[in-house]
């Protein structure tokens, strides 16, 4: 089964997903920063909507190099999405030299131990992509979202099918950024992934229609 993830910065965009057909939430906001942790208020709206949702835990715009502060501060919020029946969180992190930050991603898998984590775009970022996937695996997430490290998961094709072979089914490699009704078919089927994500998004809000086109076209 192909399913679509979409990622949505506020209520309405959840709306619009839902109506569209989407299997799953990534829940966030300032989507114009790239995502930020939603409020307490938003992830309580959204997870009683019935649909399984996905909690981003970033707390600032900007890098993935993280102090002990800003630590402390996603331990929080992953305790905040559990306790607020999240199905998942979204989470990533790196030391200065571009490498995976194992000891923070350790200490936030165990805090969201039993929830589905997904390990977002911090991966294409970062130095070297497949030492990389082998420490996520190792660390215990479920899934990785990635552009391929390209500007679209369209143009990351190439990367995508070979994370998706070096995975192996270890864990899930979902593409995300630039997906479009015009382009998710073709980059599940050249990559060999089954899952992809997108904003759809149209006038600033997610498009119900968009959605549905997109999963039409799986």
């Amino acid at each position: 089964m192909k399913l679509l993830e979409v990622c949505c910065g506020d209520m309405n965009s959840v709306h619009a997903a839902i109506e569209g057909g989407a299997h799953r939430i990534e829940l966030c906001r300032a989507l114009e920063v790239d995502g930020l942790t939603p409020s307490a208020d938003m992830m309580s709206e959204a997870i009683g909507m019935g649909i399984p949702v996905q909690v981003l835990i970033r707390p600032r715009e900007g890098g993935f190099v993280y102090d002990e502060t800003e630590v402390e501060t996603m331990l929080e919020e992953v305790r905040r999405a559990r306790q607020l029946g999240a199905n998942g969180v979204v989470i990533g992190a790196l030391k200065p030299d571009g490498s995976i930050d194992e000891e923070t991603i350790r200490r936030l898998v165990a805090e969201a131990a039993g929830m589905s984590i997904t390990f977002h775009r911090a991966f294409d970022v970062c130095k070297n992509p497949a030492e990389a996937l082998e420490q996520i695996v190792s660390l215990g997430c479920h899934r990785l979202l990635t552009s391929g490290q390209a500007a679209s998961a369209e143009q990351g094709i190439p990367l995508i099918k070979r994370l998706v072979g070096q995975a192996a089914g270890r864990l899930i490699i979902m593409p995300g950024a630039g997906v479009s009704p015009d382009n998710a078919r073709r980059i599940l089927s050249e990559t060999g992934a089954h899952e992809i994500h997108g904003s759809l998004r149209r006038g600033g809000c997610t498009d119900s229609e968009l959605v549905r086109a997109v999963i039409n076209s799986l």
